[in-house]
């Protein structure tokens, strides 16, 4: 399936700003199931540069710098998208070992040091209580697998919490979400994170889109998608294997991967500073459209048929 992805984030200030510096997680990456075959950035006003670099992680980013006074300020990205489903989970997940076996097995992996030990500490989104450990550790029993366990945290956290938009802040501690049991997409996927991190497992946020599917008979709004977070767990001899606690599912060819962390922080959309008073306000659009056939960006940066 191909996808045409529109990321709109407008900033408006009470007061002109005249200096802005920030840096984008919006460039979705190259993976075996996903092909970005074209983007286009359009900021305004027009950044007096913009550099592109890829973070710790090997997420593609891009930082723009702007000299000019404004009231408002426009980051536009569009992306053509080729996605591919995945292989199916009969395919991949057949194990022969528990998770307390796996998690010796990655104790043991060469690159353990650099490439894991971030999934598995404490980071600045992502920790966790005596409660949370308690709470994975009732699904994680002695023989299961990893797979089977993780799907099962997953499935506990969909039946035990209650998706409430509003209910928490960027900066709702998880302890907070766990206690009150309710939240968002980025609060479960951090609640689901610290609970297998207290069990010395990796584990890391995602953060990307997914297609939504307006009711029967209804016209899909412009605008309606929007950036959405799930988690990835490290299994041996397979490597990364995703889980989205938010629609208790394995993500497919509707989840559009963006850059992945270690928790929300390691991939904001948009940060950076800007110099000016008085208030600012935020407004995100997104619109992931399935395109059936193959496209390409024109002049007025539309995706048309080819």
């Amino acid at each position: 399936m191909k996808y045409e992805l529109t990321h709109k984030t407008i900033y408006r200030y009470h007061a002109k700003t005249s200096t802005c510096q920030s840096r984008a997680w919006l460039i979705p990456k190259v993976l075996e199931t996903q092909q970005p075959e074209e983007i286009e950035i359009e900021i305004t006003p027009t950044p007096r540069e913009l550099i592109y670099a890829d973070d710790f992680f090997g997420n593609k980013t891009f930082y723009f710098a702007l000299n000019t006074p404004h009231h408002e300020m426009t980051v536009t990205v569009r992306s053509l998208i080729d996605k591919q489903p995945a292989d199916t989970e009969a395919q991949l997940f057949d194990d022969a070992y528990s998770w307390e076996e796996a998690r010796e097995r990655i104790y043991q992996h060469e690159s353990y040091g650099l490439d894991l030990c971030p999934f598995i500490l404490p980071s600045p989104f992502v920790r966790w209580n005596a409660d949370m450990a308690a709470y994975a550790a009732q699904v994680f029993r002695k023989d299961r697998s990893l797979f089977d366990a993780t799907r099962a945290l997953v499935a506990r956290i969909f039946k035990d919490f209650k998706f409430v938009s509003g209910a928490t802040t960027l900066h709702t501690p998880v302890e907070t979400v766990f206690k009150e049991r309710k939240g968002v997409c980025q609060d479960f996927s951090h609640l689901a994170i610290a609970c297998l991190r207290s069990l010395g497992l990796p584990a890391r946020y995602v953060s990307g889109y997914l297609e939504t599917l307006p009711p029967p008979g209804k016209k899909k709004l412009q605008g309606a998608d929007a950036s959405h977070a799930w988690i990835s767990v490290y299994m041996p001899d397979r490597g990364w294997v995703d889980f989205d606690p938010t629609n208790n599912l394995i993500p497919n060819e509707r989840h559009l991967v963006l850059a992945w962390g270690r928790d929300y922080g390691d991939v904001t959309p948009i940060k950076g500073i800007f110099q000016s008073s008085g208030k600012q306000t935020l407004k995100v659009e997104v619109d992931v459209i399935p395109l059936k056939e193959s496209a390409h960006f024109d002049a007025h940066g539309r995706a048309e048929p080819t």
